[in-house]
């Protein structure tokens, strides 16, 4: 029997550079799993264009005349989006990384980014998991830093094993079969160790994660 055709991945691209856009198209366009639906030259066309064509991942970039990408996300998140936010972009200061994280970005990579490492965090992207690179975390640190406590601040074994496979984009199933657990008893291991770093979703806990040297 033939093996089932792998699920062709939806996405649009929004970024102000017909450059850009092209390249992304055809970078694209060579690789069979994925499908460009359209393009949007800023953020409101971009929400628009999300809301028609209901793609998988929405290729955002950030800084556009005429709308940009952090407004944009915080409308797709208002609107309820299935589409998952990617910010692709080149800009990786504090400013621009934690409010487009905070508006619900699934991630967040720079435009130099290797083509296989692009292809890969859509993939992630797609399926809901976090996709924030080692560089872009480590502009979020002063953002997630919890303020000092009392010695609860300590991950155990398990929560340090949950984070690692956290940071590499793995989904709360694919953790509970690695690690023999159910879903709920990793949901309950991230709860704890968000509370322990002092944050609130998992993007900002791989931040904290490399910040503190947990991650490596």
């Amino acid at each position: 029997m033939d093996p089932e055709p792998a699920r062709v991945i939806t996405l649009i691209v929004v970024d102000d550079h017909p450059v850009v856009r092209d390249g992304l198209r055809g970078m694209f366009a060579a690789a069979p799993e994925f499908r460009v639906l359209g393009e949007a030259a800023d953020g409101v066309e971009g929400v628009e264009m999300a809301a028609r064509l209901d793609p998988d991942v929405v290729l955002m970039d950030l800084r556009m005349p005429g709308g940009g990408g952090v407004a944009a996300i915080t409308e797709l998140t208002r609107r309820g989006a299935r589409s998952k936010v990617l910010v692709l972009t080149t800009y990786d200061t504090d400013t621009d990384t934690l409010p487009a994280i905070e508006a619900g970005a699934t991630g967040y990579l720079l435009k130099d980014a290797p083509r296989e490492e692009l292809f890969t965090a859509v993939r992630a992207a797609a399926e809901g998991r976090t996709v924030l690179s080692p560089a872009v975390a480590s502009r979020l640190v002063s953002a997630v830093r919890a303020p000092a406590a009392g010695g609860n601040e300590t991950l155990s074994a398990r929560e340090r094993e949950v984070l690692t496979l956290v940071a590499r984009g793995t989904s709360n199933r694919e953790i509970a079969a690695g690690l023999f657990i159910s879903e709920a008893t990793v949901k309950t291991h991230l709860t704890h160790l968000f509370a322990k770093l002092g944050v609130k979703d998992r993007a900002a806990a791989v931040a904290a994660g490399y910040d503190r040297g947990i991650l490596g």
